[in-house]
């Protein structure tokens, strides 16, 4: 793969794993638009994959580390005696783990149903629009809660919507905000919440990747675009974080769910006439 691919795929990766549209369906859409179907070989398109995965996950780790350091110490100090915790973050800790079961298992059980039956541009622009939708009725939802608020149930009820995502087009980001929108969160509360919680999520598929990768070995001529892949997935990712927060502080969801909904449109039109 040359290194412009990558450099292309990474920058997509990455802004569009935190904003609200879907960095799957994106991704597919980038390869279908410029005619990559693939490099041939599928060593090679897993190498990508999981430096596009590394990229993104030190964008969302390097962003937020105060916050996950803090949860890390606290979630792992809960289970050694005697030692003091603060307990809001060790049970928010435990709340995260909570939220990535139900995305994890349905993504190690259908991982080869959604690869062949998912994933067309036609299936992703009706999902976009279908799902954008569904994160403009939810932004409707009045919330005010912190992310201090979350109980059992709210991380039960986003894990559960965040199994939605594995069809590419719905957004993980999008589809847990929609739903942390729903449980009353404020939008800045949900989508914190939507971008810490994909860490467990986001690091173990790259690790099911590499572990596919190390039993097949990194192919020749291929580091550079990894290593390419890598840094523009994570700029682009730091660079996605940043502003969401400040558009949904100030704004409001609307301007990604308008994206969405005219991206769409302009895919199903240009299937429709070929």
């Amino acid at each position: 793969m040359p290194w412009w691919q990558a450099l292309v795929l990474g920058l997509v990766q990455g802004a569009t794993e935190f904003w609200p549209v879907s960095s799957s369906g994106h991704l597919e859409l980038t390869r279908w638009a410029f005619g990559w179907d693939g490099t041939g070989s599928d060593s090679v398109d897993q190498a990508v994959d999981v430096a596009l995965h590394l990229g993104t996950l030190v964008a969302v780790v390097g962003y937020f580390r105060h916050d996950i350091v803090a949860l890390v110490r606290a979630g792992i100090g809960s289970f050694m005696p005697g030692r003091t915790v603060d307990e809001g973050s060790a049970r928010l800790a435990r709340l995260y783990v909570v939220s990535a079961i139900p995305a994890s298992l349905a993504g190690v059980i259908f991982e080869d149903l959604i690869g062949d039956r998912l994933g067309t541009p036609t299936i992703i622009a009706v999902s976009l629009i279908v799902f954008g939708v569904v994160l403009f009725w939810a932004d409707r939802a009045p919330g005010t809660r912190d992310v201090s608020s979350v109980g059992l149930r709210d991380a039960l009820a986003i894990g559960a919507a965040q199994v939605l995502a594995l069809n590419p087009g719905t957004s993980r980001s999008g589809i847990t905000i929609a739903a942390g929108r729903l449980c009353g969160l404020s939008r800045d509360a949900a989508a914190r919440f939507a971008f810490v919680m994909g860490v467990p999520v986001i690091a173990g598929a790259g690790v099911w990747k590499l572990v596919g990768l190390a039993r097949d070995g990194v192919p020749d001529g291929v580091v550079s675009a990894m290593v390419v892949g890598v840094a523009a997935a994570t700029v682009s990712g730091v660079a996605a974080v940043w502003a969401t927060l400040r558009i949904v502080q100030r704004v409001s969801f609307t301007p990604f769910v308008a994206y969405r909904v005219v991206l769409g449109a302009v895919v199903l039109v240009v299937v429709a006439v070929g």
